[in-house]
């Protein structure tokens, strides 16, 4: 396998890193991270610009990328500058409109792709304990065709960016029983749609989040993406993206905390000399800097198999590359605020920001429990078959 990035892919780095060290210094950071729309549309427009939001997808699409290893370049530097601008919607709902959307549904990437359109899944429901196939918001025929042909009703929760969407991509129980596999339908749901109420709230890591509440939502048969009761399929697949491109962030995280913490080793003194010095130290951040190189290699392996056809092989990949990064994530987040001593935790410091945003992201589309119990059950499964 080889490692090493294409030209194409470095300069995208560079244009990439170089655009949000100038337009999201962390103190425009923190504004737009604290704001009502949690985010900067100035920036979100910039990085559509530049083609990062392109990159997400195949040239067939719109786009000039999509490959893994494009994927885990574009957000590896969105989590080296902490940014908060919406990509994660964008990559999961254009991914699920490459996959099953019509034609017509399918024009909805071009301002996706523009940064005009802010998308996002809505699929979390109120203890679902991040099982795709926990879906009890319900659609059912509606009575009154002139209305519409489907009715939602139910309930999402923690919708990234969700009381900003103009797009959400809505899972909803067409059949079945709430954890039945068979009878997951995907629809299609404008933002401000009548019937869809959203209570937004700022996350502690930056950006923000919203409860969803459908009330007697009306669509028509053209909202629904895929075959009906067929979306769990798809569901897994646009996970897949979404767990590549967190631990692809995390990674990015994790490079700048590591690199904080050696500067400050390097120039903070105790008893006249660096306190880098001290064999303890020395230790600690070389038992850091090896736990990260396996997170990156966990990363390389799930980029090369997001599109494997194997599904054992693929989601096996996912799954190993988010525990990992969940778990020395949070390490590196304890470790560099210790090494750092009492100025850890300031909020003057990047440090704590990134910190902040390594434990969140192993809260997002599974916690490092959840996957490695998957990773083991998808192991037995491929033995037992």
């Amino acid at each position: 396998m080889n490692f090493q990035h294409t030209e194409d892919r470095h300069m995208l780095a560079d244009s990439l890193n170089r655009f949000l060290s100038e337009k999201n210094g962390i103190e425009i950071r923190h504004q737009s991270a604290g704001s009502a729309l949690g985010f900067s549309r100035e920036v979100y427009a910039g990085l559509a610009e530049l083609g990062t939001i392109g990159a997400l997808f195949p040239e067939d699409a719109g786009g000039f990328g999509g490959t893994g290893f494009d994927v885990s370049v574009v957000f590896e530097c969105l989590g080296s500058n902490l940014a908060v601008e919406p990509l994660l919607g964008a990559l999961v709902v254009g991914q699920a409109l490459i996959a099953a959307g019509t034609d017509a549904q399918r024009a909805a990437l071009e301002s996706i792709m523009a940064g005009t359109s802010v998308a996002a899944l809505a699929h979390e429901e109120p203890g679902s304990h991040y099982e795709l196939s926990h879906v009890t918001l319900s659609a059912t025929p509606a009575a009154d065709p002139s209305a519409g042909d489907w009715v939602l009703n139910g309930r999402k929760a923690v919708v990234p960016m969700g009381d900003a969407a103009d797009l959400l991509l809505v899972s909803a129980r067409t059949a079945g029983q709430p954890l039945d596999a068979d009878g997951i339908s995907l629809f299609l749901v404008q933002g401000d749609a009548p019937g869809v109420s959203r209570r937004g709230n700022g996350r502690i890591d930056g950006g923000r989040t919203a409860e969803l509440t459908f009330t007697n939502v009306a669509v028509d048969a053209s909202a629904l993406l895929g075959a009906p009761g067929q979306g769990l399929a798809v569901l897994e697949r646009i996970s897949g993206y979404a767990l590549l491109a967190l631990a692809a962030e995390s990674l990015g995280a994790m490079d700048m905390a590591k690199d904080q913490t050696l500067e400050y080793l390097r120039t903070r003194k105790q008893f006249g000399v660096p306190i880098g010095s001290f064999q303890a130290l020395q230790h600690r951040m070389a038992d850091l800097l090896l736990e990260v190189e396996q997170a990156r290699s966990a990363v390389i392996n799930a980029a090369a198999a997001v599109d494997d056809t194997d599904r054992t092989t693929r989601e096996r990949a996912l799954s190993a590359a988010k525990y990992s990064v969940g778990r020395i994530g949070t390490l590196v987040a304890e470790e560099s605020i210790q090494m750092h001593g009492g100025i850890g935790m300031t909020w003057e410091l990047p440090l704590a920001h990134y910190a902040k945003r390594l434990v969140m992201i192993d809260h997002q589309f599974g916690d490092e429990d959840h996957h490695l119990a998957r990773f083991i059950a998808l192991g037995q499964a491929a033995v037992c078959a």
